[in-house]
């Protein structure tokens, strides 16, 4: 067991006297009773301890708070991989800043990220959440947003220590990682924000490592916390605490969520017996405490300096942060000559937006990762709003989902018809209603409690009212999803009673993020009116008791021939065409990988169909990760956007029209439909995931294979070209000048890539090393200076188990792209 080293904490009134002091004043049974949450976000105070409570919360894309619905608004950045693909590590810093101000607001004080698995494989589900594909990119980006969080006041908690880079089976999947790979790869991300940020937490993940499930992992004390040194509280993934005594003796610090779970008085008493020492708790208390007081929890503590935005400050730096990350993919010359398809002219009339995501678009992928912003501005609408001459017209294009979507703000009216929104009740076993509150979005998350003026205990369901007006004539889907028992009423008459349960096997965030449907189809003329009723009694008794409702309602809609046609007539007949696809929540998650990298639905089709009608059609991918692009080479303009979060709409805007370049990398390659190359995530028959590509994941598998992806890691245009000139070797890096050779400013990253040729160790074909953004005005140049670290040229010796370097010639290989690269530069270790 490695002890906190309070010592190399003066970040923090209380000095390493003090903090041992309070441990002391408590007992045996005070101790461990801090070190289970005291409910599903926070851990108990601890008056005797000068402890009040202190709370967490997700997380990667906005603090949610301990509310999880329009209760309590969340502001909504770019999901990771839309932010990886700044590559600007300044930016990350600012929104860290912004996001310590939200959890401050929402009485957090330590956020659940960032997510810094890799992008192993591109079905991961969960892939949106975490940066990139490479070590370096992901740790250097997670440095400078855990900086930006901590220089705040607020804690970071980065996640998901470690390998858990797939969703599939994820509580018991055991990932068989060779020692090089997993202290080159997996463990590097981790390492790297350790060294660079020195962060307050970190969370376990789930699954195995080499046969050890993560809260038990001899990785956490031998490396994490001995090694590395590091003093941070590890907490469990939630319930990924499985064990007593070997969750306890392996490096755990604390069980989420609470109260119950596998410590307490099973706890108490393998200390008692000698399982476990009570310096080993001392230890997991002290660094529960250090944690409190570097957040201000502490009686004798600052509160921290973070301060909360306005709503108008927030929604100027998401739009700056969205755009920051679209990757310009190809922007051809027009099917007339006429220049570049972007920037839009701004003399269009008409602009066609059209696409199952143009009107509503996806700002976050599904899970622990989602949050509710107070206001989305989707595509269409930012579209509209920036070109006000512009007659915008939309068209769904296909159906990509059939699942029928919740209810979003003014949809619906009360039932009393006295404004909008929908009427929620809380009801008893006898059917009494004992709360009830208005609601604006037909979409609730009840996690630990129902709310602050409700006695959880007695609610046996939740009944939710709210008169449709139908906006169209035709026939309208409507119904509810969840995990439970569901009573649907129209108008008074039950027309649906059953219970619904997600399918065997499925993990329990699908049940939150997917929940079963039960709908129901009623004909309505335009202007006709209907009262829905939905009462829900949710099943419980899982790991986790989650009341998860959704209200739903689908207006009619053509058939996906019809559909395609009438877009491709509204291409055919305005002046310019953007086709917003992507991906649904039924296929991009967390709990769930996803089956296939094709566009769901029929939108591939709609592509083909609107680039016979408009060749000049801008292709807008609303994806947050790789997807296949069999119409790619077709295209002219494609511009991947990501999940870009609430600002969505007036970021896109700003880059069709050329008020802001579209500043993004590629943080991951995107494979060729039938080439794409995917490792193993679905695991044996004897639960083993083995990684038997070892190194070469991303670009490094491209490159070993020989294979020629869609999309190159590192890949994206801009506005402007440049050109890299005069690279050369220093004495602690390399030099390279770059310069704007178009006619706009503009950014760009010079990236550095490594390889060592006729090497006696394994090694991928070449790695990123470092790398540098410049932005400049047209015609300028600048020379960078970018320091390669001596971890660079570093292998894993698995024979000795430390860093070594192998000496002699290494080559360094400077360009914009992993493909696109000057010729090598020799350098010698």
């Amino acid at each position: 067991m490695n002890a906190v080293n309070l010592d190399t904490t003066p970040d923090t009134l209380d000095t390493l006297d003090t903090l041992r002091d309070r441990v002391a004043r408590l007992t045996l049974e005070q101790k461990v009773a801090l070190l289970t949450g005291a409910d599903f976000w926070s851990v108990g105070p601890e008056p005797d301890a000068g402890l009040r409570r202190l709370v967490v919360s997700d997380g990667p894309v906005g603090v949610r708070g301990e509310f999880w619905d329009d209760r309590d608004w969340s502001a909504n950045s770019p999901s990771p991989s839309a932010l990886a693909a700044t590559w600007d590590p300044a930016l990350l810093d600012d929104l860290g800043r912004l996001m310590a101000g939200e959890a401050r607001r929402k009485g957090v004080d330590t956020i659940l990220a960032p997510t810094v698995n890799l992008h192993r494989t591109p079905v991961g589900g969960r892939h949106f959440e975490c940066y990139s594909e490479d070590p370096v990119l992901s740790g250097e980006l997670g440095s400078a947003w855990v900086k930006g969080v901590q220089a705040e006041g607020v804690g970071a908690c980065v996640k998901h220590f470690v390998g858990n880079d797939q969703e599939t089976d994820r509580m018991t999947a055991d990932c068989l990682i060779d020692e090089q790979t997993l202290r080159e790869l997996y463990l590097a991300p981790f390492e790297i924000i350790e060294d660079r940020a020195r962060p307050w937490a970190y969370m376990a993940a789930y699954n195995k490592v080499n046969g050890v499930t993560g809260t038990e992992s001899p990785l956490i004390d031998q490396v994490l916390k001995g090694e590395w040194g590091s003093d941070a509280l590890i907490m469990s993934d939630w319930t990924a605490a499985r064990s007593t005594e070997a969750s306890a003796n392996a490096g755990l610090d604390l069980v989420m969520p609470g109260p119950a779970g596998p410590w307490g008085d099973a706890l108490v008493t393998a200390v008692r017996e000698g399982r476990v020492p009570e310096a080993t708790i001392d230890d997991k208390v002290a660094r529960l405490l250090l944690l409190a007081a570097r957040c201000g929890a502490l009686d004798t503590s600052n509160q921290g300096v973070a301060a909360p935005l306005d709503p108008e400050q927030v929604a100027a730096a998401m739009r700056r942060f969205a755009a920051a990350g679209f990757v310009l993919v190809k922007n051809d010359r027009r099917a007339s000559g006429d220049g570049a398809v972007l920037p839009v002219s701004g003399d269009v009339r008409s602009i066609a937006v059209v696409g199952p995501n143009a009107v509503h678009g996806r700002t976050a992928g599904g899970g622990s990762a989602s949050v509710l912003p107070e206001r989305v501005v989707h595509p269409a609408a930012g579209i509209a709003a920036a070109l006000p001459q512009a007659e915008v017209r939309t068209a769904l294009g296909v159906h990509s989902t059939d699942r029928v979507p919740s209810l979003e703000a003014g949809e619906t009216d009360l039932p009393d018809g006295s404004g909008p929104g929908l009427q929620v009740e809380y009801l008893d076993a006898t059917g009494a209603v004992l709360a009830a509150e208005q609601r604006r979005y037909g979409n609730f998350n009840w996690i630990g409690t129902f709310g602050t003026d409700i006695d959880d205990d007695r609610v046996a369901s939740v009944r939710v009212s709210t008169l449709i007006t139908a906006r169209t004539c035709g026939d309208h889907r409507l119904g509810a999803s969840g995990v439970g028992h569901l009573v649907l009423t129209l108008d008074g008459e039950i027309v649906a009673d059953d219970n619904v349960t997600t399918r065997p096997g499925a993990d329990v965030v699908e049940g939150m993020m997917r929940p079963p449907q039960l709908l129901v189809t009623r004909h309505l003329d335009a202007g006709e009116t209907t009262l829905l009723t939905v009462e829900y009694a949710a099943a419980t008794g899982g790991p986790l008791d989650l009341w998860v409702l959704q209200v739903n309602l689908e207006a009619p809609h053509g058939t996906d021939d019809e559909e395609i046609a009438a877009a491709s007539a509204l291409a055919r007949a305005s002046d310019a065409t953007v086709v917003v696809v992507g991906t649904t929540e039924e296929v991009e998650s967390e709990g769930f990988d996803r089956t296939s990298l094709a566009l769901p639905g029929r939108q591939d089709d709609l592509v083909n169909a609107v680039l016979d009608a408009d060749p000049d059609a801008v292709i807008v991918v609303n994806a947050g990760a790789p997807v296949e692009m069999p119409w790619l080479d077709r295209a002219r303009a494609v511009l991947i956007v990501w999940f870009p979060g609430q600002q969505f709409g007036e970021a896109l805007a700003d880059v069709l029209t050329g008020i802001t370049e579209p500043g993004g990398r590629m943080p991951t390659t995107w494979g060729r439909p039938g080439t794409a190359i995917i490792p193993q995530n679905v695991p044996d028959a004897d639960g083993t995931v083995t990684y038997a590509e070892g190194l070469t994941i991303g670009y490094r598998a491209y490159e070993e294979q020989g294979v020629q992806p869609a999309v190159w890691f590192g890949h994206g245009m801009g506005y402007t070209s440049w050109v890299l000139s005069e690279a050369g070797a220093t004495e602690h890096g390399v030099r390279v000048t770059v310069t704007n050779t178009g006619d706009r400013p503009g950014s760009t990253v010079a990236q550095v890539y490594l390889s060592r040729p006729d090497t006696a160790v394994r090694r991928p074909a070449r790695w990123l090393a470092a790398f540098g953004r410049v932005s400049l005005a047209p015609g300028d140049s600048r020379t960078l200076d970018i320091t390669l670290p001596e971890r660079a040229f570093r292998h894993w010796d698995v024979d000795q188990h430390h860093w070594a370097v192998e000496p002699g010639e290494f080559r360094v290989h400077v360009g914009l792209s992993a493909a696109d690269t000057l010729p090598a530069l020799p350098i010698v270790r």
